[in-house]
């Protein structure tokens, strides 16, 4: 075969991964911002940081243990090189649970930790779904008292405040896997042979905000059909049964409705119990300074609850937002938790109580941007130093300007691309949208001076002047300064720039 004949080697396909995201500056700063401010609620209340590594082994992560030869139903997996299925983790609670029972001799409890970080679901990707995104969790692992679930719910309160969020706009709400448990024994549905019909009474509770009390109530019992004529069969219950389950999840004034709960739930083995820390942590809020309207008992609270064992709390935002279909929606939930009392304990063989919380931290910073509460620290571009001549000398006093710049905490960077055409490096600046470039040419550095072009004052003026008398008014764009004074009259126009985004409407 000839060299003519030999085809060309293909070149590599860049593919970003189905359900990945590549992170840009500004979301990246977004985030930052964003979880500095949940950091400083979350070590005021007492809480330590902890850092686990995003592979746990398969079995650790509780409902993904391997039965098959490859266990990757949900989780990304692989086997290390002793043959052990390892997976990237599912969420950050179970790998915590992990540390905890490794650690439990050395652990002072209760342990109060929270952590940030990505997990990873493999599931098929969609809008607004991807197979990474980051959490912010808390837990008290070791206090058995619904005080460390009350705690946990005034956190969720004071991170959303926080985060700019105005009382009004959001509320935390609470619910106790308990007291479900006795609504379900008192109509009759208890025990493990229900198990399945339970799970479609939570399903159809979980519909309320979708459907509102007649949708619910249809999905209770025979079913529902929908505006397109799609039917959804129901939980099957009789009158007597849906009415006790709409009076609960109806409740709307948890103190006026408590007494007729705890009878509704009187006798079951576990309802009681679970009226009684609702009442606790009703009174824990409401002594803090918490009223219903930023923590407030809400039996509709349903999600998750088969993986809880006591109170339940999700953190709901209540402004209003426009859907991809156009329409006017509240935002909802941007996170949640509640007691696990079981999940350490699967390490350990004897009873170890844990309460946690996690934060949707890509849900939240949508809501945050929604509210515009993101970005109002914007980042600078910075100060370019240009490069007119390549000789030894000059780049060296090139590089000590630049130096200079950083040594006092202002952004500044030399031009590493062809500086022999000028015209390209203002072209980036502009594309950079530094606010300053810094010039000096031969003529200047005889002199010992640079020239300051202030690149935003410039833009501004080429929009407004017209006459030569205006532009002789107007501030300077371009001003000499000598070497000894360009630090300070840098940070000078810098400052004049910060002032007028301060003004500005």
């Amino acid at each position: 075969m000839s060299d003519k004949t030999k085809k060309k080697p293909q070149k590599l396909k860049a593919r970003l991964p189905r359900g990945f995201v590549d992170r840009e500056a500004h979301d990246i700063r977004a985030v930052n911002e964003m979880t500095a401010k949940i950091r400083e609620v979350y070590e005021r209340y007492g809480f330590d940081p902890v850092e686990t590594p995003l592979f746990e082994y398969t079995d650790a992560l509780g409902k993904f243990l391997p039965d098959s030869d490859r266990p990757n139903e949900g989780v990304f997996s692989l086997q290390d090189d002793d043959d052990q299925w390892m997976s990237l983790r599912y969420d950050l609670t179970a790998p915590l649970a992990r540390h905890v029972a490794e650690n439990f001799n050395e652990i002072q409890l209760p342990y109060r930790t929270y952590r940030a970080g990505y997990v990873f679901r493999n599931e098929k990707p969609g809008p607004g779904r991807f197979r990474q995104f980051m959490q912010f969790d808390a837990d008290t692992v070791g206090a058995p008292g619904v005080q460390a679930d009350a705690e946990m719910c005034m956190m969720m309160a004071d991170t959303m405040e926080a985060l700019g969020i105005a009382r009004g706009d959001y509320v935390i709400r609470v619910n106790n896997r308990k007291v479900l448990d006795g609504v379900m024994e008192a109509i009759g549905l208890g025990g493990e042979d229900n198990a399945g019909q339970r799970l479609n009474v939570l399903r159809a509770i979980d519909k309320l905000d979708k459907f509102g009390p007649d949708g619910v109530k249809l999905l209770l019992g025979e079913g529902r059909k929908d505006e397109s004529g799609d039917f959804t069969k129901g939980a099957g219950l009789n009158g007597e049964q849906i009415e006790k389950v709409l009076f609960f999840v109806g409740i709307e004034d948890y103190a006026k409705s408590a007494e007729a709960l705890a009878s509704l739930v009187a006798g079951t083995a576990k309802g009681g119990e679970g009226v009684e820390e609702l009442n606790m942590i009703g009174s824990l809020a409401v002594s803090a300074g918490y009223d219903a309207t930023r923590i407030k008992i809400d039996p509709s609270v349903v999600r998750g609850l088969e993986y809880y064992t006591g109170p339940v709390f999700e953190a709901e935002l209540l402004f209003d937002v426009t859907n991809e279909k156009g329409e006017k929606v509240v935002f909802g939930s941007v996170g949640g938790g509640g007691r696990y009392d079981g999940l350490v304990s699967r390490f350990m063989g004897q009873p170890v109580p844990a309460t946690g919380f996690s934060i949707g931290v890509s849900r939240l910073m949508t809501a945050l941007k929604n509210l515009g509460k993101l970005g109002a620290d914007e980042v600078v571009a910075p100060v370019l130093i240009t490069v007119m001549d390549g000789d030894v000398d000059s780049m060296g006093r090139y590089q000590r300007f630049t130096q200079a710049l950083r040594a006092e905490g202002i952004r500044a960077e030399m031009y590493q691309g062809n500086w022999k055409k000028f015209g390209n490096q203002l072209k980036y600046a502009d594309r950079r949208d530094c606010p300053i470039a810094i010039i000096q040419g031969g003529d200047e550095r005889e002199k010992g001076v640079v020239q300051l072009k202030d690149l935003i004052e410039g833009k501004r003026l080429s929009g407004e002047i017209e006459d030569n008398a205006a532009w002789r008014e107007a501030r300077v764009a371009q001003v000499e300064v000598a070497e000894a004074d360009l630090v300070a009259k840098v940070r000078e126009i810098l400052e004049a720039h910060a002032e007028d985004r301060r003004r500005a409407p």
